[in-house]
């Protein structure tokens, strides 16, 4: 793919024809699973939500010209591709917009809009629709680590094929312990996250990004005649009172005597996100151009050890800087997912960063982390901030279950 890269911060801020740009990038909010205003909501559901808005967005565009619509998910039944797609011609799309899942676990999302940009990048394609959707409520428990597995792997001795299935908490204490992060750090993290997002909530910064989802409610799980419709508008994860000291009492979630509580961990969510893509001359022949919000400028994906999942990033924006020719200080911008503040503290003292640019709006410890839609929810937190603050390029990363990291660079027009 290195040839369809421009090198350098001056080469990737040039527009050219053959340039992969997204339109619109929308998520719904993101709401706390087994509590939170979607936790009846199903997967394809909150997905046929950023569909049906994309769609809605662009009266102009007929929806036959979406070629393929890739969506990243998790957990969901049959890897959520036919209730997806199912959703996707219920909203609008026609028969012939094809439509599949990917799952990258954590970096399921950003997996799925980077599949989209590749197939517009070599021409199979000319426009696509990439993002993510996942229902922790309804799925995660036993599907999120095997409970039946191959003999041989068990009992593998292959201490990382085993590793694959440590638990994440674990993983978290072991990059907290190996790195040097304190529980006081880590905390101290936490409470950041949730006051800038509570900041940015309160301030509006999530309006345009946000598509409100009209779901059923049951107050009571188990009384089903009791259930109600309503609209959810916004992210309900968000503490505005957390503070150091309250985080300091909670107990650790994943070990004893450990660091990493539920306080300093990302949630356990609910959420899907959509981005509209398609190639520069593509959006002018169609007149869309006045839509083009951002470009995307390269991924990169990198292997880690299982055991220390977390370290990802750390390992990844490096791969992606060097591959685009970028330096860590000409990004503007970095959404890093914190599947943990132990890792995330990790990536960024061990790349430098300036912590002020990282996850201005908070991130996954007070915004939820609904795993496979996480990318797409911050590739839509991230155009509307890069505009905000009109920064030109940033930076979308996280760690991913099994050992890995992913990166990508955007850039906004």
């Amino acid at each position: 793919m290195a040839g369809f890269i421009q090198k350098g911060a001056k080469n990737i801020l040039q527009k050219n024809p053959e340039d992969v740009v997204f339109l619109s990038a929308f998520r719904t909010p993101v709401t706390r699973a087994k509590k939170g205003g979607l936790r009846n909501a199903y997967d394809h559901e909150m997905l046929a939500a950023v569909l049906k808005a994309t769609l809605e967005k662009h009266p102009n565009l007929d929806p036959s010209k979406v070629e393929d619509i890739m969506v990243g998910t998790v957990l969901s039944e049959l890897g959520g591709s036919k209730a997806g797609r199912m959703a996707a011609n219920h909203v609008g799309f026609p028969s012939t917009t094809a439509f599949h899942t990917v799952n990258r676990a954590c970096a399921s999302g950003l997996a799925a809009v980077t599949g989209i940009a590749h197939s517009i990048a070599v021409g199979s394609i000319d426009v696509g629709i990439g993002g993510g959707m996942e229902s922790m409520t309804r799925n995660y428990g036993s599907r999120a680590i095997p409970t039946q597995l191959w003999k041989d792997l068990k009992e593998s001795p292959v201490k990382d094929a085993r590793d694959c299935v440590m638990g994440m908490g674990n993983t978290s204490e072991n990059v907290a312990e190996r790195y040097g992060v304190s529980r006081a750090d880590q905390d101290a993290f936490a409470a950041r996250s949730q006051q800038k997002a509570a900041k940015a909530q309160k301030e509006g910064f999530f309006s345009q990004e946000i598509v409100p989802v009209t779901t059923k409610w049951r107050p009571d799980p188990e009384v089903p005649e009791n259930e109600e419709t309503i609209t959810v508008t916004k992210d309900d994860g968000i503490r505005p009172t957390t503070t150091v000291e309250k985080l300091a009492t909670m107990k650790p979630a994943f070990k004893e005597n450990g660091t990493s509580t539920a306080g300093n961990s990302s949630q356990v969510s609910d959420g899907a996100a959509a981005a509209l893509m398609t190639r520069r001359s593509t959006a002018h022949a169609l007149g869309l151009s006045g839509s083009i919000i951002g470009k995307w400028a390269g991924s990169q994906v990198v292997g880690c050890a299982p055991n220390e999942m977390g370290i990802g990033p750390a390992l990844a924006i490096p791969k992606l800087l060097d591959y685009t020719g970028i330096s860590k200080d000409e990004v503007g911008l970095w959404e890093i997912n914190e599947a943990f503040a132990s890792q995330a503290l990790h990536c960024i003292r061990k790349l430098g960063m300036d912590e002020e640019k990282v996850n201005p709006n908070g991130g996954a410890i007070a915004l939820g982390h609904p795993l496979g839609a996480t990318g797409g929810r911050q590739l839509a937190t991230l155009l509307h901030e890069m505009e905000r603050q009109m920064q030109e390029l940033g930076v979308i990363s996280m760690c991913v279950g099994t050992g890995m990291g992913m990166a990508s660079l955007i850039v906004r027009e």
